[in-house]
């Protein structure tokens, strides 16, 4: 925060110094002075004004997202919790939050340590560093209360108060009450291992100035205070919700349609013609095995690994959710 905002203030300078040459020239005697003087200094005044603005404005989101407070919060962590929690956090979490393998990319085992620089990996680390944490409680967990816990996983706030960019626009913030508590749980129980090296989200000043332009994307709605999941079932209902918990409306698009291209992430293609072509029983052994029927596997930046941990009725939901018209 504090280079950002010095680099900020060296900017507006900028713009200020550039506003006084546009001053100057507008007023000398000579009139090729004024015409090319008052543009060029005129443009470049206009120029770092605006970058100093989109850079303020992605600053204050950030850094002053103007968050509620940490609800006052003690989860139980009943053997009830734990299990949900660790089902949920299987396939929810480990995709980037466990360690990084020799590929560069994180193993899907646990422990749960961290360390994957999705930004660097993904091709966007011109922006910053944004290193997955460590979520067992040897980690930043461990300073962390379960109301701020919920706070992260609802609302993508840290314990700080700055929003945390990449979880701002993933779907967990449509988790139940109960749900988010249960991954509380789950993380609690976890055995501590120490974090080797700088975790958590370090975006810097040309960062802020794409965040500012809206060049991330649409971010989702803002999250409510209470949320409450659809009764468990085999329809389209609950379909959508296990669409919620395993990241697939994160990169699909929240009604599954796909996702436009953004300045740092391709275009993801709309799911539901190829679904809709499979049997329920295709589908679940293409999420079990990451083979279409045809026998070609999926591409390397699907992470069917992650459905391949789901229940069948929870699959069976899944299909049935992208087989109904949004």
């Amino acid at each position: 925060m504090f280079v950002n905002l010095i680099v900020l203030l060296i900017v507006i300078a900028i713009a200020v110094f550039f506003g006084r040459l546009t001053y100057r020239a507008i007023k000398a005697q000579r009139l090729w002075v004024k015409i090319a003087g008052g543009l060029g200094a005129g443009l470049l005044t206009l120029l770092f004004a605006a970058i100093a603005f989109l850079g303020a404005k992605g600053m204050a989101d950030l850094y002053f997202p103007g968050a509620a407070p940490a609800p006052d919060l003690t989860v139980e962590g009943t053997p009830e919790q734990i299990a949900r929690g660790e089902y949920l956090v299987n396939i929810a979490c480990v995709g980037c939050h466990s360690p990084v393998g020799p590929d560069g990319r994180p193993t899907g085992e646990h422990p749960l340590s961290g360390g994957w620089n999705i930004a660097e990996a993904e091709g966007f680390g011109f922006i910053g560093d944004m290193v997955a944490e460590n979520l067992t409680p040897g980690g930043k967990l461990a300073e962390y209360s379960d109301g701020e816990l919920f706070r992260v996983l609802r609302y993508s706030i840290n314990k700080q108060g700055h929003e945390l960019g990449m979880m701002s626009f993933l779907p967990y913030r449509e988790l139940s009450n109960n749900d988010t508590e249960a991954i509380i749980a789950y993380l609690r129980s976890l055995p501590p291992v120490p974090t080797t090296g700088v975790t958590g989200d370090n975006m810097n000043f040309l960062g802020a100035i794409m965040s500012g332009a809206g060049l991330f994307g649409e971010p989702p709605p803002p999250a409510p205070a209470v949320v409450n999941a659809p009764p468990q079932g085999e329809n389209a209902e609950y379909g959508k919700y296990v669409a919620t918990f395993g990241e697939c409306r994160g990169c699909h698009g929240t009604d599954m349609t796909g996702s436009p291209a953004t300045s740092v992430s391709p275009a993801i293609v709309n799911p539901r013609p190829f679904v809709g072509s499979l049997t329920l029983e295709e589908f679940i052994q293409t999420m079990r095995t990451g083979v279409r029927p045809n026998g070609t596997p999926f591409n390397e930046g699907m992470p069917w690994q992650n459905a391949s941990k789901m229940t069948d009725e929870d699959l069976s939901a899944l299909f049935a959710y992208l087989t109904t018209d949004p």
